[in-house]
């Protein structure tokens, strides 16, 4: 195997994607990773870096473009560390994320079971119900935008495409009241400055906004003037919140919330339950493509009306809800207080007196209801990108449900905790994956296990 050098170029055909959407070729018996190539290009290939366990290149000339080559339609697409499949067509994306999740589930897995379908999202533009826009000083004037990948860069950012319109004219408002008011960004290197982020949340199914200021300071200069100035932007925003984040490193929420106009909450309506979402309330961000998931998740559930279910990872009680209508008893278990309160509160709003919830996190809730002689039907975990830890998929299996519904966020993840779970007897007996991220290269999947 020849030794590659970085600034060498070499001619080379792309055979496939990594996880993160880079092309992949074979360059002298080695796997070189290539961001922005498609699968069947010959391309030139400049070396960049080379270890014993990786090789990575860039493109230096498309010799033969791909028909799912594409122009991106953002103009800072490749410098933030946003979306990262503009350049290809959508069907393409589609592809190359429903082959990922079955790679996952039979390489990692050990599972030679590919997922039945891929659900594609109607739309690609405009679908995030949640921004998160870093705020910086450049050149003496307040920016809002992303972090260029891998780096707290603020690559500047006045319409991103994947977020809702109210997102962006919320930034605007900030941006003017910071210029006008003479409002310092934060300095995370120096720990001087005030203003962090502006986080915002637009509920598709009641066109109702909340705009978050999240602050290093414990108050903001000339208060009125940003509520002003947000309301005239986004006349839908029902809540204006200030976060008080005073930690040092990269969590966005923390510390406390204070409601400065409005409530501290507003509402949204998703597979025709009404739910109450606070800031650090957890929803799919995509709602239109979370209530197929969902549907998807409850047809896996099998339900007949009298079976009892936990939802462990449970947020604001969405799953939790929904499993509701067609269970006998839903338990859910959430680790975040402020969403175990709004999952009661949206439990009581939708009428719904089947469902329960405790706060704590998956490991204590599962053992808490495993040594309380509760034994579940049916169980659903809907865990985040890291998966499972291993004691609560023992304490799964102790409680021994007849069916498991896996919703997960990361195929590899998902794929070690089957592995896992057909240790112990649950066997995956199908699954589809679905888009609710596009032009990003996440995505979601849905599995059904049996005890066998």
């Amino acid at each position: 195997m020849a030794e590659l050098k970085k600034n060498e170029i070499h001619r080379a055909v792309i055979t496939g994607y990594s996880s993160e959407g880079a092309g992949v070729c074979r360059i002298d018996g080695r796997a070189v990773f290539v961001k922005g190539a498609l699968s069947g290009e010959e391309i030139d290939v400049r070396i960049l870096k080379a270890t014993k366990t990786a090789v990575y290149g860039k493109i230096e000339n498309i010799v033969t473009a791909s028909p799912e080559r594409c122009v991106p339609e953002c103009g800072t697409f490749a410098k933030c560390g946003g979306c990262a499949l503009m350049h290809m067509t959508y069907e393409e994306e589609l592809r190359f994320k429903k082959e990922k999740v079955d790679a996952a589930i039979k390489r990692i897995g050990g599972i030679d079971m590919p997922t039945e379908c891929i659900n594609g999202a109607p739309s690609v533009c405009g679908y995030r119900n949640k921004a998160i826009y870093a705020v910086s000083d450049v050149s003496g004037k307040p920016v809002t935008g992303f972090f260029r990948q891998h780096t707290h860069d603020v690559i500047e950012t006045e319409r991103c495409l994947i977020q809702s319109e109210y997102s962006d004219r919320a930034a605007l408002a900030v941006r003017q009241w910071m210029a006008e008011c003479r409002v310092p960004a934060y300095n995370e290197k120096t720990g001087s400055g005030a203003v962090r982020h502006v986080f915002s949340r637009y509920a598709f199914g009641t066109h109702q906004g909340q705009v978050t200021v999240v602050s290093a300071k414990n108050k903001l200069p000339d208060t009125e003037r940003v509520i002003a100035l947000i309301l005239e932007s986004c006349p839908e925003t029902k809540s204006i919140v200030l976060n008080v984040n005073k930690t040092r490193g990269n969590t966005v929420l923390a510390g406390e919330f204070f409601t400065i106009w409005g409530e501290g909450y507003i509402e949204e309506i998703l597979c025709g339950l009404k739910f109450r979402l606070s800031p650090r309330s957890f929803l799919q961000i995509n709602p239109v493509q979370a209530e197929k998931l969902y549907d998807k998740a409850i047809e896996y559930a099998e339900l007949t009306g009298s079976e009892t279910v936990i939802d462990l990872y449970c947020g604001t009680g969405t799953i939790t809800l929904c499993l509701a209508k067609k269970a006998g008893r839903v338990i859910g278990a959430e680790i975040v207080d402020a969403a175990i309160v709004d999952a009661k509160e949206n439990a009581k709003r939708n009428e719904v007196n089947n469902a329960e919830f405790i706060c704590a996190d998956a490991s204590e809730a599962a053992k808490y209801l495993k040594d309380s002689g509760i034994k579940p039907d049916v169980l659903v975990v809907d865990p985040p990108r890291k998966g499972l830890a291993p004691d609560v998929i023992d304490s799964i299996a102790e409680m021994s449900p007849k069916r498991v519904v896996y919703v997960s966020c990361d195929p590899s993840t998902l794929a070690r905790d089957l592995k896992i779970f057909a240790e112990k007897g649950y066997i995956m007996q199908r699954g589809e994956a679905f888009d609710l991220f596009p032009r990003t290269y996440h995505v979601e999947t849905v599995c059904q296990l049996l005890r066998v």
